[in-house]
């Protein structure tokens, strides 16, 4: 069964625990590690856009 993406970001910022069965590797470790930096970035560039236009 696919995971949702909100599953996955949850997954990801290590606010849901991950699944025990899912397959482990440095090459996977290496991918979710990327992917949590990248949508650390996202959510402050948001966070920091809104900040500006509700602050005029």
């Amino acid at each position: 069964m696919k995971e949702g993406i909100w599953n996955q970001v949850l997954t990801y910022l290590y606010i849901r625990k991950r699944n025990p069965d899912a397959p482990k590797g440095v090459d996977l470790k290496m991918m979710h590690g990327m992917n949590r930096i990248s949508l650390i970035m996202f959510l402050v560039g948001i966070v920091v856009m809104l900040f500006k236009i509700f602050r005029k």
